[in-house]
């Protein structure tokens, strides 16, 4: 009864605007209150659930990512993009998508993808008569591929939760993340015969050639990111930290667009981000150790064994539950919080903690552009300067691709596991 509590506590204390990580640590505080154990407990809880090197990885990847929007490397990745696949039917839909791919190989992040990207795009495509509303929504769409295509902020956190090898969860994005796209380029491909929407430029090879030298150097990121940890070169960890120090190599030497006075706004803005995810995740590993010691996680597994024994049926109801409490919560606590009480399930029904890791943060990716959450909606709120409710209606019919996607990933684990087996096992 005092679990049950304390999840109606958390909930409550979110609807009437407390923020995350306060209504989560608030909400365990309770519980240790009420049930007679010491209140230092959550600060050691919470002290050792952030004591965790693969953790550093975060704002180093946070610090890559904006300095690469700070450097102007934004626009030399939408103009190669534009040149690639510019030439398709609905053409700046396609540039949209293309332009996410490249960006998510250094970002990490959906809502740097819609922040750094996004007022680009929008502009681009609004000059070029596209409807406001396709143009945020295939932009809301293609800023979830950031988190799955590697790096990846949110499968860091995951690889932490789950003691899993975040090599593997890298690998593990790369053709989900290209499935992705191309599942959003399917559709804007309708969207472009329905409305007749142009192509924005024929192919050249000249203009293909000029953009890709323009944009050869950012293009070495993901390369470097992913290619030193696949050949041992690095960990995922010391990766960050070579993608921060590449990032400052353009901005100061080579496009001379930073300079120290940008830096420092910058690291401050990373140290802000920063902290605020570390508090997420402290607060959320006191609230998840609780659920973890009071035997939830096999509890719920019991619920649900005890609802059906199918195994296709239980992976939709593990879907589901991602799924709604995506709605509601941060992505990052969304992870610690569901992993230690869905991951025993999953690996019971023979998924691979890298697999479900993959299909979780798709899923919680989807709960990014719904309401009431949904912050990529609200950045791109603020960058388009529509409404949010107008936001959320556009973005509403690009949900179906994802959606077929992650169906896909769940119930076909090759699509996943093909790249981290054959590098990695």
């Amino acid at each position: 009864m005092s679990i049950l509590i304390m999840i109606l506590m958390l909930f409550a204390l979110m609807l009437i605007g407390v923020p995350v990580a306060v209504a989560l640590g608030l909400a365990s505080l309770a519980f240790v209150a009420t049930n007679g154990m010491p209140p230092m407990i959550v600060l050691a809880n919470m002290v050792n659930g952030i004591n965790s090197f693969p953790l550093i990885a975060v704002p180093f990847f946070i610090l890559a990512g904006s300095l690469m929007n700070s450097a102007g490397i934004t626009t030399r990745i939408f103009a190669f993009a534009r040149a690639t696949v510019g030439w398709m039917h609905g053409g700046l839909g396609h540039v949209n998508v293309g332009a996410s791919v490249i960006f998510a190989g250094m970002s990490g992040a959906a809502v740097a993808d819609a922040g750094g990207l996004g007022n680009i795009e929008i502009k681009a495509m609004r000059d070029a008569g596209y409807d406001t509303d396709f143009a945020v929504g295939i932009t809301a769409a293609s800023s979830t591929i950031g988190p799955i295509i590697p790096p990846s902020l949110p499968l860091v956190i995951y690889g932490v939760i789950a003691d899993t090898s975040i090599g593997q969860l890298f690998t593990a994005g790369i053709v989900p993340g290209l499935l992705m796209a191309i599942s959003l380029m399917v559709m804007v491909a309708w969207y472009a015969r329905r409305r007749g929407y142009p192509r924005d430029q024929r192919f050249s090879i000249n203009r293909f050639g000029t953009t890709l030298v323009h944009a050869l150097l950012p293009l070495m990121t993901p390369f470097i990111i992913i290619g030193g940890i696949m050949f041992g070169i690095f960990t995922p960890t010391e990766a960050a930290i070579a993608a921060v120090a590449y990032s400052m190599v353009l901005g100061i030497f080579v496009y001379r667009t930073l300079d120290w006075k940008k830096i420092l706004r910058i690291s401050m803005d990373t140290v802000e981000t920063t902290a605020a995810v570390m508090l997420i995740v402290a607060s959320s590993t006191i609230f998840a150790w609780i659920l973890t010691a009071n035997q939830v996680a096999e509890h719920f597994s019991q619920l649900m064994l005890s609802v059906t024994d199918n195994k296709v049926a239980l992976l939709l109801i593990i879907t589901l539950i991602v799924l709604v409490v995506g709605l509601f919560m941060e992505t990052i606590a969304a992870i610690t919080i569901l992993t230690p009480v869905l991951l025993p399930v999953a690996v019971g029904l023979g998924m691979d903690p890298v697999h479900f890791g993959i299909v979780m943060i798709l899923n919680l990716m989807i709960g990014l552009l719904t309401p009431p959450v949904g912050m990529v909606l609200y950045v791109l709120s603020k960058v388009a300067h529509v409404s949010f409710e107008r936001c959320v209606m556009a973005t509403a019919p690009f949900l179906v691709p994802l959606i077929v996607v992650l169906m896909m990933l769940t119930f076909i684990p090759e699509l996943s596991m093909w790249l981290p087996t054959l590098l990695y096992r």
